[in-house]
């Protein structure tokens, strides 16, 4: 790993860098595929499955009886902790429910807010080499919760034209309503613009590599919403002398591992710390199973040393993580002056495997800076927040001069007159 030392904060910005493509490096070739996929339909779906997947496939979507067999051969004790883990997301996502806004703003106007589901939402689950069967957890469960009528699920097959079978049995347990075997650019643009099999949604869901985030955003084109521009995984650790070197080798790997164009950065105030950590950092990477990838985003990835915690605080709201683990003495310091981060993890028994997996909480989350801006996935993603009103006789009374004065300074005579009307029809009933 990059070791720095006491950047100087007009460096930030290129010291934390992310080693992704920009998007004019993809868009093209998304925009492309897009077209013919908006253009052949499933024969587009088909032609590109073949190309990036190495499947040819009679039929896209999973039938019954693929699902049934997912389930019997999924080990029990997966099942078991794959039902644990989707109680607690459950648990903490219903928590989530809001009740009805209600409030008289003046006598005889009524305002109300109340939340609705999105009907048709996508949810993209990536396969490939790390099968995300706990991605569907994380994002069908909610769906349910908020009373998502429609919940289609994308993966890609693998050569034989099959889906990991934990990834069924999630779908199958969470009440997911069809899964198909498309991944990748197509995938997306299938639930864009629908397709002869691929229902068209009006929000996609879910993480990817760089070409499923470019094709996200591609597809807010066209009048489908995205939860947000979740690409590439990162992890920025601060910690301090009371952090455990080995934990924190262990968290920062455990992201380095999902893909070479992940990131991971820790952060610290002890230089003793940093050699420690880059010490475990070699010791445990030479027996994980996923070495190779892991190398390649370790090599992107940087150690850091800074003189105190308000530059690091400083740096890290600038770097705007998507998980961001606090192993310091200060860590009350750095929960309430974190502002930029996607999930916060506090303290040495509080791994970032813990949020991917089992705590509750949810793992798709803004990645690239997007945490600046950007929320997690949470309930409130399934549903959209609609207002109402009723006013009285009363009500037009109290509010109509205002109504009428504000319409006549923006010009719009036709606001106003829609207003003195009712109240002259109030006064003439006196």
């Amino acid at each position: 790993m990059n070791k720095i030392y006491n950047p100087k904060p007009d460096t930030w910005s290129s010291i934390l860098e992310r080693p992704t493509k920009t998007v004019d490096d993809i868009e093209a070739t998304v925009k492309e595929i897009f077209k013919e996929v908006q253009k052949k339909g499933d024969s587009a779906v088909a032609k590109y499955t073949s190309l990036f997947d190495g499947a040819i496939l009679p039929n896209i979507e999973v039938t019954k009886q693929e699902i049934d067999e997912a389930v019997l051969s999924v080990p029990s004790d997966l099942k078991e902790a794959i039902q644990l883990a989707k109680s607690n997301i459950k648990k903490f996502h219903t928590a989530q429910i809001t009740a009805q806004v209600n409030v008289e703003t003046v006598e005889g106007v009524n305002c109300w807010q109340e939340k609705r589901p999105i009907q048709k939402i996508g949810l993209y689950i990536p396969g490939g080499t790390a099968p995300l069967f706990s991605t569907v957890l994380m994002l069908a469960v909610p769906a349910k919760i908020a009373g998502c009528n429609e919940i289609v699920l994308c993966s890609p097959p693998d050569k034989n034209g099959k889906i990991n079978p934990a990834i069924l049995y999630a779908a199958n347990l969470c009440g997911v309503t069809k899964v198909l075997k498309v991944g990748g650019i197509q995938a997306i643009a299938g639930l864009t613009f629908g397709t002869e099999t691929i229902p068209k949604v009006y929000k996609i869901f879910g993480p990817g590599n760089q070409y499923v985030t470019v094709a996200k955003q591609l597809a807010t084109q066209f009048g489908v919403a995205i939860d947000m521009p979740a690409g590439p995984s990162e992890l920025l650790i601060v910690a301090d002398d009371t952090a455990i070197p080995a934990f924190v080798a262990s968290d920062l790997l455990s992201q380095a591992e999902h893909g070479a164009d992940s990131q991971v950065i820790l952060v610290s105030t002890s230089k003793k710390l940093i050699d420690a950590v880059e010490l475990e950092i070699q010791i445990q990477l030479d027996v994980l199973p996923r070495k190779e990838i892991a190398e390649k985003a370790i090599a992107n990835s940087k150690l850091i040393f800074v003189e105190n915690d308000k530059i690091a605080l400083e740096l890290i709201n600038e770097y705007g993580p998507e998980h961001f683990i606090i192993c310091s003495e200060f860590d009350d310091f750095y929960c309430n002056g974190i502002y930029n981060a996607g999930s916060v993890f506090i303290g040495n028994y509080t791994p970032e495997s813990a949020g991917d997996y089992a705590s509750g909480t949810n793992h798709t989350l803004p990645t690239n800076g997007y945490a600046k801006n950007y929320s997690g996935v949470n309930l409130d993603s399934f549903t959209k927040a609609m207002t109402f009103q009723k006013i009285s006789k009363k009500g037009l009374q109290n509010i109509g001069k205002a109504i009428e004065i504000m319409a006549e300074a923006e010009g719009l005579q036709a606001h106003k007159n829609a207003v003195t009307l009712r109240l002259k029809a109030i006064e003439n009933e006196k």
